[in-house]
């Protein structure tokens, strides 16, 4: 795996957009053997190429300005393009001048993709490509013909958008002569529920967010690989060592592949219920102290490790941690709205389950069957079901409707007087 940053364009080569691509691989232990490359070192074995082409006759200099071509189409009722007008004009160099590739105007060329099948492309639809702008700077079709032969690049794998340059990197290599060509493989696009492409603007499209959000990379590397291509077994979550195993190429769909949030969940939440206390906790310490909605001076992390069983089969990523426990390490639960409101304010008969279970609980043993037995009797009493029976009491001491379970909570990791003061403190808001 050669790992090569394509910047011939100037604007994009800047530091943080190197580290936007390799940070995110090393993230998830994709290493590379070779590099990183950067293009923009090598702009002089590009314009080489560029006047080795010039000499060659196979590619001309051309001074037209997008207007002037447009005003040529829209005279001619072509379709649109560059019309070859510089070809036999023998242009001078000089600012603002390009350099164009001198398509055949006849023939095709044949791209045999491992995953595509054999796509044919014409050479009367190709028009003159760009090969160098007019400030002087090679594009990246050249670069990466050049490269590709410099690396001894075998086997050239991107996504399906770029199928349509490939004809072109051809049409280099062989009038540069460059030698044995690259298997092509061109990968289906990522789309949303939509169907639509992802786009940066309307998506989470970025590792670094997935990271940021508790994605273990694991899972990630596991997931990315199910896009597009999946085991015989369909056995969705295993290594990476094991994938590389069952990987084959020409396996992989030609369709688009739909990047299903819920799919990700789900395999992240099976890589951390196989995570063992000591590699979760290592795992989740952003959460458990930087981004912790506790001070860190309350975070008592055997207090935690007790308290995991209770939730690690409940989440989907690491990120929600502190949703399901942070109430054990703040002075007062952080009450959802929308819970209290649902639960409390609107619940059936919440005051007087409130009172009945402040009641019931004073002098009974502390215990999870006994703090059970004593809340539920409340409500049996008040002829209101279990579930609506614990949703006050849920809201009032852990501050939602949702999470690990209530009265082993209560009995093993609240004391008595903790749970009565939080019960006491809700029933006082509430009125």
């Amino acid at each position: 795996m050669v790992l090569r940053i394509e910047d011939t364009n100037a604007e994009l080569a800047k530091p943080e957009f190197y580290e936007a691509i390799t940070e995110p691989l090393r993230w998830l232990g994709l290493d590379w053997d070779e590099g990183p490359i950067l293009q923009s070192e090598r702009t002089e074995w590009y314009l080489d190429a560029v006047d080795r082409l010039l000499a060659s006759g196979a590619a001309y200099r051309c001074d037209c300005t997008r207007e002037a071509i447009d005003e040529r189409a829209q005279a001619s009722g072509h379709k649109g393009g560059y019309d070859g007008f510089c070809r036999d004009r023998a242009v001078a160099d000089g600012d603002g001048v390009v350099v164009r590739f001198r398509a055949p105007d006849d023939g095709a060329t044949v791209v045999d993709d491992l995953i595509r099948g054999e796509v044919r492309f014409e050479h009367s639809e190709i028009e003159d490509f760009v090969i160098r702008r007019g400030d002087g700077s090679p594009v990246f079709l050249v670069a990466n013909a050049v490269d590709d032969a410099a690396m001894g690049i075998t086997h050239t794998i991107r996504g399906e958008d770029l199928l349509n340059t490939t004809p072109k990197v051809l049409l280099l290599w062989r009038a540069l002569d460059l030698g044995p060509e690259p298997v092509y493989a061109h990968l289906p696009l990522l789309v949303g529920d939509d169907r639509k492409k992802l786009s940066k603007r309307r998506d989470s499209v970025a590792l670094a967010d997935f990271r940021d959000q508790g994605y273990l990379p694991e899972a990630m590397v596991n997931y990315l690989a199910l896009l597009g291509w999946g085991p015989k077994d369909e056995v969705e979550v295993r290594p990476l060592a094991d994938i590389v195993e069952l990987f084959e190429l020409a396996e992989v769909n030609k369709a688009p592949a739909t990047f299903d949030r819920k799919k990700l969940d789900h395999i992240n939440g099976q890589y951390i219920r196989r995570l063992d206390a000591e590699a979760f906790v290592a795992a989740a310490r952003p959460w458990l102290t930087d981004r912790a909605p506790w001070p860190a001076e309350r975070f008592d992390v055997d207090v935690f490790v007790r308290f995991l069983p209770l939730i690690q089969e409940k989440l989907d990523t690491l990120g929600q941690v502190g949703d399901y426990c942070d109430f054990l390490f703040l002075d007062e639960p952080a009450i959802d709205e929308v819970a209290w409101d649902k639960a409390v304010v609107n619940g059936p008969s919440a005051a007087e389950i409130l009172d009945g279970t402040i009641a019931a609980l004073a002098e009974c043993s502390w215990d999870t069957d006994t703090v059970k037995d004593a809340v539920f009797a409340v409500g049996e009493q008040l002829g209101v079901n279990r579930s609506k029976t614990q949703a006050p009491v849920r809201v009032a001491v852990t501050g939602r409707t949702v999470g690990p379970p209530l009265f082993e909570t209560m009995a093993e990791f609240l004391t008595r007087d903790e749970v009565l003061r939080r019960l006491t403190a809700a029933r006082r808001r509430l009125g």
